[in-house]
């Protein structure tokens, strides 16, 4: 994962041999939670947006399925801090280990990448932010005040990349954390109850973990099956079978996760350099990580690793009702790829990778590509260089690239902003802010937000795609701004490094709403 100072990847468990491309199939542990008077649901009959989920809000990083979903307007014009939380000037921080056994442990704070907060409706109209930190908590904010309107999800590490809330209306959250675990929460108890959870350490579900036990990535709920990435390697798609009990709680009956590996042996020889190690002692043959949010689109499933592959999977068969999964795309970027695979409306994917391994390939190819996955054989429709060292010692991007109409948004490690061209590739212009930049570019009603690590947060009008945009805003929040921001009717929520999540808004916006 990307991480500002502490600067090193994470506690690593590696079991890295033998063969690969095996499918492991086993029912995980169900944790019973208790009786607690119910507090209010997600809202089923909240008007869609996006268009393919019944439930308003902000649900999942990037908003939807395919990553290019950024919330709704209007983005505030003149915006000040409106709530801090914690509001009594305590930060969200906790010690965690770097690497391996015996690798220092550093105190980190806040929120990091990806880590873009949900922004999701209740029964009574009121919008609820739910965020994951660095001091091993998931928090429910009221998205009006900050304040907590229950209790934390406490887990044993740092709770970082992004998590999701359930798209179709059931009051359940889906969240990974440090500790290795990834779980399904249910939120309608008096505190957030775990009722199913995934070990990323479960050798009888992955055969051979690779690179790490961390879950970065967004989870996907399609059909009510429920798609993940892993730190180890794997992806896991798994059959729900959500549901209430006779209490009216809310329930899952999960099947046996089908687990496959996002790498193969090719990929490991292709990432295999002299030595091996790093400088956080964690073994780059074994690189091979699923940091991205997945994404999907028409029965596929696309995942990016740090090894660089970027594969599709076709999982129509499992939203029938069966258990086939095959890869359909494959697709090496030569470098490392943790930001999330982006999908147009035309199906081609957007694939924004690292520039750190500096080799042949990568170099070739660029760090911002376009992909049709209906020419596997030859994908590449156009790419682009960013080869500008701006994160530890690399270049290329750890953002998502951002769609807005026919123009693709990306922005590199090193700060440059880039207005692209979708259909051609060009480079309409760009801007350049602070160094690092790896939060992801959001685009809401013509405006362009970007954060960065000198703790700005900027606003573009590129309501005129053919104009140079103009600066509409830029507020400082004080330190790294590494997550991507969320917009809801006027606010902005967002985390920095300092330890803190702000609202933001103009003086005079209301609290928002599910309708507006």
């Amino acid at each position: 994962m990307p991480r500002m100072e502490p600067s090193a990847r994470d506690h690593l468990s590696v079991w890295a041999a033998g063969a690969l491309g095996l499918i492991a199939l086993l029912g995980l542990v169900i944790v019973a939670g208790a009786s607690a008077p119910a507090l209010p649901a997600l809202a089923a009959t909240t008007p869609a947006q996006p268009p393919d989920q019944p439930v308003g809000g902000i649900t999942t990083f990037r908003g939807d399925a395919t990553r290019t979903w950024y919330g709704q307007g209007p983005v505030p014009s003149d915006p000040v801090t409106r709530w801090v939380y914690p509001s009594d000037g305590t930060k969200m921080c906790s010690m965690s280990s770097e690497g391996g056994a015996g690798s220092p442990v550093k105190q980190w704070c806040g929120t990091g990448w990806t880590g873009q907060p949900n922004v999701v409706p209740l029964t009574d109209g009121t919008m609820e932010i739910r965020e994951g930190a660095y001091d091993g908590h998931y928090h429910f904010l009221d998205a009006g005040t900050g304040q907590p309107v229950m209790p934390d999800l406490v887990t044993q590490d740092l709770a970082k990349g992004s998590a999701t809330t359930d798209p179709d209306g059931y009051p359940l959250y889906y969240a990974g954390s440090r500790d290795n675990h990834f779980r399904v929460v249910a939120m309608d108890r008096s505190t957030p109850t775990v009722l199913w959870e995934i070990d990323a350490h479960d050798t009888s579900l992955a055969p051979h973990p690779m690179w790490n036990d961390d879950w970065d990535g967004a989870a996907l709920m399609v059909n009510d099956v429920l798609i993940e990435g892993g730190e180890n390697g794997y992806l896991y798609i798994v059959p729900m079978h959500r549901g209430y009990d006779a209490r009216g709680l809310v329930t899952v009956s999960p099947d046996r996760p089908i687990v496959v590996p996002g790498f193969d042996d090719q990929l490991l020889a292709a990432v295999a350099q002299p030595g091996g190690i790093n400088s956080d002692g964690l073994d780059t043959r074994y690189d091979v990580s699923i940091e991205s949010s997945v994404a999907y689109r028409d029965g596929v499933v696309y995942a990016a690793n740090s090894g660089g592959l970027v594969t599709g999977w076709d999982i129509s068969d499992v939203l029938h009702g069966g258990r086939n999964v095959h890869e359909v795309f494959r697709f090496w970027t030569g470098d490392d790829t943790d930001a999330s695979v982006t999908i147009d409306d035309d199906g081609y994917l957007y694939v924004a990778s690292e520039y750190q391994r500096f080799a042949p390939t990568s170099q070739q190819l660029g760090q911002l590509m376009k992909l049709d996955p209906r020419n596997p054989a030859d994908p590449v429709v156009w790419s682009l260089p960013a080869t500008e060292l701006g994160f530890e010692g690399a270049g290329g991007s750890w953002s998502t690239p951002a769609i807005y109409g026919d123009t693709v948004y990306m922005t590199t490690a090193a700060g440059r902003v880039l207005a692209i061209d979708r259909a051609s590739g060009t480079i309409m212009w760009e801007r350049q802010i602070g160094s690092p930049a790896i939060g992801s570019p959001v685009v809401v009603d013509g405006t362009l937000l970007q954060g960065d690590c000198s703790g700005h947060l900027y606003a573009w009008d590129v309501s005129d795609p053919n104009a140079q945009p103009t600066l509409e805003w830029n507020l400082n929040l004080g330190d790294c701004v590494e997550s991507t921001p969320a917009v809801w009717h006027g606010w902005l929520y967002v985390g920095t490094r300092a330890g803190y999540i702000y609202g933001i808004a103009d003086a005079n916006t209301p609290a928002p709403t599910a309708t507006g």
